[in-house]
């Protein structure tokens, strides 16, 4: 169970494929979603310190989180 398998550079690099895949849906997600808010949440995040929003998104980017992984996986 706890062999060196993972070490084998096909799966080594299918994994390593599979996480740049899962950061570029996830950018691509919060692009669109802060496309879809009226303002821009970057700015109201980090320029008003808005920490409601802050928490909004930071929960909304563990939910794209999971779902990438659980998608990849």
């Amino acid at each position: 169970m706890f062999g060196i398998e993972w070490l084998k550079p096909s799966v080594f690099g299918g994994s390593i494929l599979y996480a740049l895949i899962g950061v570029l849906v996830f950018w691509i997600s919060f692009i669109v979603v802060d496309k879809l808010t009226p303002y821009d949440l970057w700015a109201e995040i980090v320029e008003k310190k808005n920490v409601a929003l802050g928490i909004v998104v930071g929960s909304m980017c563990i939910a794209i989180g999971m779902i990438v992984s659980a998608a990849i996986h």
